[in-house]
């Protein structure tokens, strides 16, 4: 019998993650291996982001380094995965049921907001693939919908994966890195309340959370970074276990937290 999968959050943090993955990736690592084999991984990252939902259908998935001024090291990393195009299909079929527009693209490979925690968490690149674009001029309330699109595959044995962080502020980073070389307290303000409002499961309140959450507008300056956080929310049902994988930050101002939902 096919094994009911969670969806997870997870942070995919700077490139350099990939070269440093520290104790986030120690993390991601062994929530993998807590895992049933998946049938398929619908992967949605914060740098694939489009005007309606869109699923990638390609048969083999180009590594994409979509960033720059990084150590050569890190153009030179690859991850062969395959897609699949009858879990496509299957993910094409969900989002179409549940009301939402849907498009398809047959050539868009990853980004590093997916490669880099895929290539950590199933190293071997053995499950087939399937990119899921964010909407960022949707905001959370449509995220979180194209979450719920794809919450009956979890007993199908889709596993859906989505990649951002909760707090992501290049600005602060680089004035830390400059000067203080000291984490705001905006961070953790920020991340505990999440964390509050996701085990209490007040799906209000966290929709809401630029008007709700301490230091939100810092946190996010613009929110598709924290998209993917409703996605997996979304994906994990209306009564989803939820669970802290993991909590810390990089970088000063990124926090690298992870979390897992499971439908209940």
């Amino acid at each position: 019998m096919t094994q009911t999968q969670p969806a997870l959050f997870v942070p995919h943090g700077a490139p350099t993650f990939a070269l440093r993955p520290g104790a986030a990736g120690a993390a991601l690592v062994r929530l993998a291996k807590s895992l049933a084999l998946p049938r398929a991984i619908i992967i949605v990252s914060a740098h694939w982001d489009t005007a309606v939902p869109t699923v990638g259908t390609a048969d083999r998935l180009e590594t994409i380094h979509d960033f720059w001024g990084f150590p050569e090291e890190l153009f030179s990393l690859r991850y062969p995965a395959t897609g699949c195009r009858e879990a496509a299909n299957v993910v094409l079929s969900a989002i179409t049921a549940a009301g939402l527009p849907v498009a398809q693209n047959a050539e868009r490979g990853l980004d590093h907001g997916a490669w880099v925690p895929l290539r950590l968490m199933f190293p071997d690149a053995d499950v087939p693939v399937i990119p899921l674009s964010i909407q960022s001029r949707g905001g959370p309330q449509q995220a979180y919908a194209l979450g719920r699109a794809l919450a009956p595959l979890a007993t199908e044995g889709f596993l859906v994966i989505a990649s951002g962080n909760l707090t992501h502020n290049l600005g602060d980073y680089q004035l830390a890195a400059r000067s203080t070389g000291q984490t705001p307290p905006y961070v953790r303000e920020f991340t505990d309340w999440l964390a509050s409002r996701l085990y209490a499961n007040d799906i209000d309140a966290l929709l809401d959370y630029r008007r709700q959450a301490p230091g939100a507008a810092q946190a996010h300056p613009s929110d598709e970074h924290l998209l993917p956080l409703f996605v997996a929310l979304g994906a994990g049902g209306a009564t989803a276990q939820v669970e802290r994988v993991h909590a810390g930050i990089d970088d000063y101002v990124i926090a690298m937290d992870a979390y897992s939902f499971l439908p209940q």
